[in-house]
């Protein structure tokens, strides 16, 4: 297979601009990753153009460095969300019944052309942008690129995939209540959502129109960074277009969540990647209130404004209901419920918020927060499509509306292979000085894992302390199950180990305690979820399965015990762990 490794936008523009490189080079490269790719996943795209309508434009580009002009994006392809207009491909906001042939491309994707840039053909969407998942599109659903069994994130699914998995160098997408975020987060991009009316929107099919952003996904910072500079600019032609000046913004003071306020969903594992990142920050962490930004998100979804999708879609609604996808019908349709009052009050009420929030600006410089609390399975997602899909929104929702400038970094990698980010936020104009800050804050993005081109298998990572571990008599349960070694630590200094009375073998009894608690040695396996599932079902009481805390603050099953096991047991825990306590006879 064609290797599918990440293609710079800085890079092929230097390559083909200085003539090391043909633009017909760089899609005659492309058009083979995305015959290798559509064995893989061909829901990524709705439509792209012919190859040899790629390899003109590519002749065009060269024909252009040729002859002296500087094209600062010469022969880099990239997609285009198929909500966004591009001349010679239908718009069909994943809904063909809605579908149109535009007259001209949107501005942004007109800008980009000029500047060299190659369209390759329009991303998947959740339909009319309405989702944070990625599965509500009748073309298919777009899959994690890391872990298929895994959401992509939405709405811009295929957007995110497209640059991913290497098809394209960068790819646009749109976001309203994270969708240009979100998908960046879980498949380990950098994603840069601008200021409201930054960039132009004109040639955007309208999702909530006062809130609506084209966004760009971006291996790295230096891609998304040089991508702003040709797509934004005032639109005189767009009514929602603002001439905004560039803000300068310190990044000595970083504002993070308290912890009580922080909602993850029951996912420990989120939680510690992002500790994990905060950790590495050079900068001096201060404390937020979230509770005003999340009333500010309530109105998204569960308040008036809604009714703006609504008013996106009434015709469709009203005249063809059925040609919409149900879970966004539902959504839309919720819309019709809200009266001229109420969004008049909703307006009050988001003035009253923004006053409250603008405050926050004078204690922090910038905002880090997870850009999404949990991931799910595309089968977790399709089973309870709205509530799950709400929480994916619980640290993006308020971003428009407050109207602030965002960028998502990757920061880490789930056990899953999917990926984690930490979004940096701002106030309008800010745009360039996250950028900046993204770059000097992680500057060295988590790699990420091996694309899934077959199927990845689900594991689990399992801690033992005793019978189970190298060299014990019960140790061939794991090799049997092709348990995989994955290290030797110990836990966190929270925990007791005792030898439990009469057991045979002898066996330990791993107690959680804050009070007299040590770290005991113990060692972690992988196994995949069945292997997983016949070791959980052999484990004897008064042992159990749960989740043990590491050193290093993550966290993983392991062996833990009931009440009971503590019956005439020895503490041993003074002696660190169980290898000493049988070496010790």
């Amino acid at each position: 297979m064609t290797a599918l490794d990440r293609l710079s936008v800085a890079a092929i523009a230097a390559e083909v601009q200085a003539g090391r490189r043909s633009a017909v080079a760089v899609i005659e490269d492309v058009l083979a990753r995305l015959d290798a790719y559509d064995a893989i996943q061909p829901a990524v795209w709705i439509s792209r153009f012919e190859p040899d309508a790629l390899r003109a434009m590519a002749a065009a580009v060269d024909a252009r460095v040729g002859a002296g002009e500087t094209l600062p994006l010469a022969g880099v392809p990239f997609a285009a969300k198929d909500n966004i207009d591009l001349a010679g491909l239908a718009t069909t906001a994943a809904c063909p019944a809605f579908a149109y042939q535009p007259e001209a491309s949107a501005t942004v994707v007109a800008k980009l052309a000029a500047a060299g840039a190659i369209p390759v053909g329009k991303a998947n969407l959740d339909q009319f942008a309405t989702g944070l998942n990625g599965t509500r599109s009748p073309y298919g659903i777009p899959r994690n690129a890391y872990n298929r069994a895994w959401v992509s994130g939405g709405s811009s699914s295929g957007s995110a995939v497209t640059v991913a998995a290497g098809l394209v160098a960068f790819a646009l997408g749109t976001d309203t209540a994270g969708s240009g975020r979100v998908p960046a987060a879980f498949n380990h991009l950098v994603g840069l959502k601008p200021s409201k009316g930054r960039w132009s929107s004109t040639g955007l099919v309208p999702a909530c129109r006062t809130l609506d952003c084209i966004t760009v996904f971006a291996g790295t910072t230096k891609d998304a960074a040089l991508v702003d500079t040709i797509a934004a600019g005032f639109d005189a032609a767009e009514s929602l277009s603002r001439a905004l000046p560039d803000v300068p913004r310190a990044r000595r003071r970083i504002g993070v969540p308290r912890a009580e306020q922080c909602r993850w969903f029951g996912d420990i594992e989120s939680e510690f990647l992002y500790r994990q990142a905060l950790a590495g920050l050079d900068a001096e962490l201060v404390e937020i209130d979230l509770a005003p930004l999340d009333e500010t998100a309530r109105l998204l979804y569960d308040g008036p404004w809604v009714a703006e999708r609504t008013a996106a879609l009434q015709a469709l609604l009203l005249d063809n209901p059925e040609a919409i996808h149900p879970v966004v019908r539902e959504i839309v349709e919720g819309g019709f419920g809200y009266s001229a009052i109420d969004a008049f009050n909703g307006t009050y009420r988001l003035a009253e918020l923004a006053r409250i929030t603008a405050a926050m600006w004078d204690q922090v410089d910038l905002l880090a927060l997870p850009t999404a609390p949990t991931s799910y399975r595309v089968a977790e997602m399709l089973a309870e499509p709205i509530r799950l899909n709400a929480s994916l929104g619980a640290y993006t929702n308020f971003v428009n509306l407050l109207d602030m400038a965002a960028i998502a970094v990757p920061t880490g990698t789930y056990a899953s292979g999917v990926g984690f980010g930490v979004t940096l936020m701002g106030p309008a104009g800010t745009d360039r000085a996250l950028l900046d800050a993204a770059n000097t804050l992680f500057p060295a993005p988590a790699s990420p894992p091996p694309l899934d081109l077959e199927g990845r298998m689900e594991t689990v990572k399992l801690a033992v302390v005793g019978a189970h571990l190298e060299g014990m008599p019960l140790h061939w349960q794991l090799t049997s199950r092709e348990a995989k070694f994955v290290e030797a630590t110990t836990t966190a200094p929270t925990y007791k180990l005792y030898a439990m009375a009469e057991s045979v073998p002898p066996k330990p009894a791993l107690v959680y305690s804050e009070e007299g608690g040590a770290a005991i040695a113990l060692e972690v396996y992988e196994l995949d979820m069945a292997a997983f599932g016949s070791f959980v079902a052999e484990v004897p009481p008064p042992l159990a399965i749960g989740t043990v805390t590491l050193a290093d603050g993550s966290m993983v099953k392991g062996f833990v015990a009931e009440p009971r096991a503590m019956t005439g047991a020895e503490d041993i825990t003074a002696l660190g762990g169980w290898r000493a306590y049988i070496a010790r006879g």
